[in-house]
């Protein structure tokens, strides 16, 4: 079929190159427009723009997907169909009203509707989640299903993993769909549930989560976006040592965690949110256990096992007696 793609993220641009590889190839890719990033705030294109153009497709990037010319650019391409995939923008009617729109997302709908539905089945602790081949609607993940296939979520798995498997078979189910051309069915009333986006907030580890929320929370979010806690600044000098507080004030600094195990009911004494550690593992206290640190990272460091962490910065932490 002829059809043009619509995608920003990386699993759209994985998604793409399975689709540039069918007989469905897109004659245009639509996504969204470079935007600066990073500390030097240099523009810097979406994954799905660097696919596109590694595979040879025209790339388009409008502000404005829905804006008359945007409509006129990808009616230039006389599709059959729209496929898209983490677009990152909202089709509006007339857009909706001239083409049939397949939408690539990573769930089994209906539940996770919405933009983190990964990061939300990892953190609410699902065995299962998957891919939904659904045809777009005005409401939010709404419209109806064309295919779905199922992925097992594992005890080790973090947003990493689980999205490095969900990548193909999204594309492969996609494929599917353009070559069967299934019927499509209504979503189910029941059973529905949201995955909102990642709020800022929600990277600070909150030790009234309780620690086996903390843990799911920390493999949701890692590697991409990450978890962190708060503690005094403990930067080292080149000999090992800190450096002096300014003001006879420390400032707060954040440390990235990026691999954790929950320890729940293990005693420490300790203060809920503080970090304590016991030989060379490292803890953060939670109000029902602790939260075993395994890898974590320093602002402006490399990752650092829990006990590459503790050789620099054991001095600052306190000591407690861990046997679990």
């Amino acid at each position: 079929m002829r059809t043009v793609f619509l995608g920003t993220s990386e699993l759209a641009a994985a998604v793409l190159e399975r689709l540039a590889a069918s007989a469905h190839r897109p004659t245009l890719v639509v996504t969204r427009p470079d935007r600066p990033r990073g500390r030097g705030q240099r523009l810097e294109s979406p994954p799905v723009a660097h696919a596109a153009r590694t595979l040879g497709i025209p790339v388009y990037q409008p502000e404005n997907v829905n804006a008359s010319d945007a409509l006129a650019k990808i009616a230039d391409e006389q599709p059959q169909v729209l496929c898209m995939c983490a677009y990152g923008a909202l089709l509006g009617d007339e857009l909706l009203a001239r083409w049939e729109v397949l939408n690539v997302h990573p769930s089994l709908l209906p539940r996770w509707r919405g933009a983190a539905p990964l990061e939300r089945a990892l953190e609410a602790g699902d065995p299962v989640t998957g891919v939904s081949i659904m045809l777009t609607a005005r409401e939010l993940d709404a419209g109806p299903v064309v295919l779905q296939a199922a992925e097992p979520i594992l005890a080790s798995d973090d947003w990493g993993s689980l999205s490095a498997r969900i990548a193909p078979l999204a594309g492969d189910l996609l494929v599917r769909a353009l070559d069967l051309r299934p019927p499509a069915r209504p979503q189910p009333a029941y059973g529905v549930t949201y995955a909102p986006r990642i709020e800022r907030e929600e990277r600070r580890l909150d030790p009234a989560l309780g620690c086996e929320r903390l843990e799911r929370r920390v493999r949701a979010f890692s590697p991409h976006i990450g978890c962190y806690v708060a503690l005094a600044s403990v930067d080292e000098e080149a000999d090992g040592g800190e450096r002096p507080a300014v003001d006879g004030k420390r400032s707060q600094q954040r440390l990235g965690v990026l691999a954790a195990r929950a320890l729940p009911g293990a005693p420490s004494g300790a203060q809920p949110g503080s970090l304590v550690a016991s030989g060379e593992r490292l803890f953060f206290v939670a109000v029902d256990g602790l939260l075993e640190l395994q890898r974590v990272k320093a602002p402006g460091r490399r990752a650092l096992s829990a006990a590459e962490f503790l050789r620099g910065h054991g001095r600052t932490v306190p000591r407690v007696e861990v046997t679990a």
